[in-house]
């Protein structure tokens, strides 16, 4: 049975570490380690941004410590909801997770209220960080509605980078498939600010639906508003 639930071997801080091992909050897991309480390998620790590893034994009040493992989680977005934990003008995403701590979960790569498509949630900050940073140069693929059919040269422009209002450099080489004059396949490796609406605004056009479909190796292949936990192969693809 796929559980969604793995170990993916990473460094993280002592705070994270006892949190993600115990039901304590970052603030009382900070307390007891500038206490003094917390032993990792034998040596007591009082900082709580040390940098542990999970095959460390760590020891709390006699207790050995092991974490909770990392959750990586696939969900096809709805319109009108926000990727952020808690409820704004409108809902959150997370609402439609019927899971223990919720609120451990972040989204790697946002999307924006009104775009909808493949958003991928986790506790693995480290996983997350390698998601979206360019120089990773993990692939994010958008279908694009357009209120303007697309003009010739588009694609050539979009392949040597954008300039963008306000930003000095161009944006990095992306790709454009035309499925239609008004409907386009967009694939990036960046997520600046709103990229998707200024890159085709940038060439005097305007998006009007967005929706994303793959990041990386991982489609999208839930129904809207529904979930998964992703596969071990499918985690290690982003890792790699």
């Amino acid at each position: 049975m796929i559980t969604g639930i793995f170990w993916v071997l990473i460094l993280m801080r002592l705070d994270k570490f006892v949190c993600k091992s115990t039901e304590l909050t970052k603030n009382e897991a900070t307390h007891l380690i500038r206490e003094g309480q917390v032993l990792v390998n034998g040596d007591v620790i009082v900082s709580e941004v040390t940098q542990v590893h999970e095959n460390n034994q760590i020891i709390l009040n006699g207790q050995l410590l092991k974490t909770r493992s990392f959750r990586y989680i696939l969900m096809n977005k709805p319109e009108n909801t926000i990727c952020s934990n808690i409820d704004e003008v409108y809902p959150s995403l997370f609402n439609y997770l019927d899971i223990d701590r919720v609120s451990e979960l972040h989204v790697a790569g946002r999307l924006d209220a009104d775009t909808t498509g493949l958003v991928l949630m986790t506790d693995d900050g480290r996983w997350s960080f390698d998601i979206i940073r360019p120089l990773k140069q993990c692939k994010k693929v958008y279908r694009v509605g357009l209120s303007r059919s697309i003009k010739d040269g588009v694609v050539e422009k979009f392949r040597h980078g954008v300039q963008l209002q306000g930003e000095s450099n161009l944006t990095l080489p992306a790709e454009l498939e035309i499925i239609n004059r008004s409907e386009v396949l967009l694939t990036l490796t960046e997520g600046k600010y709103h990229q998707v609406k200024r890159m085709f605004a940038a060439v005097g056009n305007r998006v009007v639906s967005l929706h994303r479909e793959k990041i990386g190796n991982i489609s999208l292949d839930v129904g809207l508003g529904e979930w998964r936990y992703l596969t071990m192969d499918e985690v290690r693809t982003i890792v790699r």
